[in-house]
């Protein structure tokens, strides 16, 4: 456990509609172990970081699934949901107005339900030195640049992929978000960058996946049942 020497939100971002999941249900509440995605997800900030807050961002036509995972925390939890945007920067704006100058802000996509609570304990950390945080792991599959003519090799050595909790002092984020929208806005480093200010890469996790397709939901199960096993 890491000492909570300034208070931190979590802003869990769950908008998808989970078209290619081949599913009605939402993705971000599809079970996951007998629980919906979401749970998990926030599951592993609650451990991580006992005294976060956490604000969950839903689409408007999705508010009414909350009690899907509100049920869940026999304890009981608090959560402040927020209704998204139009877009990732405008949905992440809105939970960002529960947020203050003084806090570190993880963004966290909610169908990432496996980020550990040392991954995140490590973006703590991370923000608190630096200012920023953004979980990246190696790639490992040849690359290449799509042209005009073809498309040539990409030196795959210099490339990152970019996961999150992407994790920022609330004194850098919230002014970025100040920014009128781009459309090359892809996530909040980007953000970040644009409004003038360099990111801090950490070491992320390759168990860390995004649940976009009924395989990765497959990929997730497997591995939450190989830690259980080795717990």
């Amino acid at each position: 456990m890491i000492p909570e020497q300034a208070p931190c939100v979590a802003v869990i971002v769950a908008g998808g509609k989970g078209l290619r999941m081949q599913n009605a249900l939402p993705k971000q509440f599809l079970p996951l172990q007998d629980k919906p995605i979401l749970y998990h997800t926030i599951a592993a900030f609650i451990e991580a970081i006992p005294a976060v807050r956490i604000v969950l961002v839903l689409p408007t036509e999705q508010i009414s699934y909350a009690n899907m995972v509100l049920q869940q925390f026999s304890g009981g939890v608090e959560i402040t949901i927020v209704h998204g945007g139009p877009s990732r920067f405008h949905s992440v704006k809105n939970g960002l107005l529960e947020a203050k100058e003084e806090d570190i802000i993880f963004v966290h996509d909610g169908v990432r339900p496996l980020v550990s609570p040392e991954l995140i304990q490590r973006c703590y950390a991370a923000a608190q030195a630096h200012g920023s945080a953004i979980p990246a792991i190696t790639v490992s599959d040849s690359i290449r640049q799509v042209n005009n003519t073809g498309s040539i090799a990409i030196d795959r050595n210099a490339l990152r992929a970019i996961q999150t909790p992407q994790t920022f002092k609330g004194s850098l984020l919230l002014p970025a978000f100040a920014q009128e929208y781009r459309e090359d806005f892809t996530d909040e480093a980007s953000v970040v960058e644009c409004f003038g200010q360099p990111v801090h890469l950490v070491e992320g996790e390759k168990s860390n996946l995004k649940i976009t397709t009924p395989e990765d939901l497959l990929f997730a199960a497997a591995l939450l049942n190989q830690l259980h096993e080795n717990n």
